[in-house]
């Protein structure tokens, strides 16, 4: 069977779903071919269920620390059932996945479940860039395109000598299906997930050992941000280790222990724990998927694309984890709304990654946008800062959660925000304002000229900008 259309998607994800849409409502008619659920690897097996877990998490946490609200929980009371945790999580994914599905119904998108490869010229099409599809049954269908969007996400990363086996060494995906939780864990990689799922499983009860083999957490945020993650992490019970080489070759794994030694500055250490998570960064699906059909180009692993996703052969396009880049959800949903717009004929500006937010869901949560400090100056802008510490706000103190602060770094000749930076209280909502403020070129006097409603922790981003011309009344 051969289905025809404008634009074909390989791959259902965050990407592949907002092009679908978006080349739809441009009046396109559009199929998008996934291997395993549409909604992709955010839905089920990343941003949204992990989300909810660290919700629950949230809650447990909050009500253990119940009695400094003035609210008494009676002893014994108080219990986890982790079952409920994930039947939650699963019940999250559910509705929101139908919603999806209707909204593949109301614009007429074919959506077609099996293992996409990309071929080359046929007697369908004198170009490379139809779809071969392997249905469930081992059928096969052709779908023929006009315009090819990749969009196939990306994995887990693994180490040499640490695969993830589902029982004692997990991945992410692992993870989020386990149906008790350990006593203990050692979580490999002290980045946005390796943090989460640190922050996570600590609040649930869990003795956690976060490793790191850089400096310090969270390396591609602000050095400040870092510090103080880690130091309200710690105070929590994590016990982080930065600078630490694993000696996989002494791995140790019996019915119920997993233990690894390790080099740290002050020497070799064994590390044991119930289990091991490894949190080291994800890798671009781009194997097995037909490129070798085509004349595109990947380099260091992932798909090369010009400033419009094309690829190398202009009408394949690609978006999202799959072109390394930021490999955020947002990110992917946006570079699929501009590559739709771009086949339609519409112009669309190239999106400076600067100005992409990145957000971290532990807590306290961690949001940002732009340049450190550091990189900042790197690049040899006379720089000049902003910084409020929740302390100082007074919703953060009715929340009780006063930890973190909001940093803001601007350049001193021209004005310009180069970046924002928070830790603390829903970081993630606020991010927004600022990110807005960058997209409009605004300056920070004219951030702080905004009257941010009281009480309410928007009043911190305010502060800050204010603060860069020494104006803040909250210092």
């Amino acid at each position: 069977m051969t289905i025809q259309v404008d634009v074909a998607v390989l791959g259902g994800g965050p990407g592949g779903y907002s092009a679908a849409i978006r080349a739809a409502q441009l009046g396109k008619s559009v199929a998008i071919v996934e291997l395993d659920k549409l909604g992709g690897t955010c839905l089920h097996k990343g941003c949204i269920p992990s989300k909810s877990l660290l919700r629950s998490a949230e809650v447990y946490a909050t009500l253990l620390e119940a009695d400094k609200y003035g609210v008494t929980v009676a002893e014994g009371a108080l219990s986890l059932d982790f079952n409920k945790v994930q039947s939650r999580k699963e019940t999250t994914v559910e509705q929101l996945h139908r919603g999806l599905k209707g909204l593949m119904k109301k614009y007429d998108i074919q959506v077609i479940n099996g293992k996409g490869r990309v071929i080359g010229p046929s007697i369908f099409s004198p170009r490379s860039g139809s779809l071969a599809v392997e249905l469930a049954d081992g059928e096969m269908e052709s779908v023929v395109s006009t315009n090819l969007i990749i969009a196939t996400g990306s994995r887990p990363r693994h180490l040499p000598g640490l695969k993830p086996d589902g029982v004692h060494i997990l991945s992410s995906d692992d993870a989020l299906q386990l149906e008790t939780l350990p006593d203990s864990i050692l979580i490999v990689g002290g980045g946005v997930i390796g943090v989460e799922w640190a922050s996570m499983l600590q609040d649930f009860g869990v003795k956690v050992t976060l490793i790191e083999v850089g400096a310090r957490l969270l390396p591609g945020e602000d050095a400040e941000v870092s510090a103080e993650l880690t130091r309200l992490l710690r105070r929590r019970g994590v016990r982080v280790l930065t600078n630490v080489q694993l000696k996989t070759e002494e791995l140790s794994i019996n019915a119920d222990e997993v233990s690894i030694m390790a080099e740290t500055s002050e020497g070799n250490i064994l590390l044991t724990a119930s289990k091991l998570l490894l949190s080291v960064g994800r890798q671009a699906n781009i194997e097995n998927i037909g490129l070798e059909n085509t004349d595109i180009q990947t380099k260091n692993g992932v798909i090369f694309v010009n400033d419009n996703g094309q690829t190398t052969e202009p009408h394949i396009y690609a978006i999202g984890d799959v072109i390394g880049g930021v490999q955020l959800a947002h990110a992917a949903a946006h570079e699929g709304v501009a590559a739709a717009e771009h086949i339609a004929g519409h112009k669309h500006a190239a999106t400076d990654p600067n100005l992409i937010p990145r957000c971290i869901y532990s807590r306290p949560e961690v949001a940002s946008y732009g340049l450190t400090e550091d990189s900042a100056r790197t690049k040899g802008h006379d720089i000049k800062t902003g910084k409020i510490p929740f302390a100082a706000i007074g919703k953060a103190l009715v929340l009780g959660e006063a930890d973190g602060f909001v940093k803001v770094i601007a350049d001193r000749k021209t004005g310009d925000i180069l970046g924002v930076h928070m830790i603390g209280p829903h970081a993630t909502d606020l991010i927004s304002e600022a990110s807005l403020a960058a997209l409009l070129n605004a300056t920070p006097w004219e951030v702080g000229q905004l009257i941010h409603p009281h009480p309410t922790l928007s009043e911190a981003l305010g502060e800050a900008m204010l603060a860069i011309e020494g104006k803040s009344l909250a210092l």
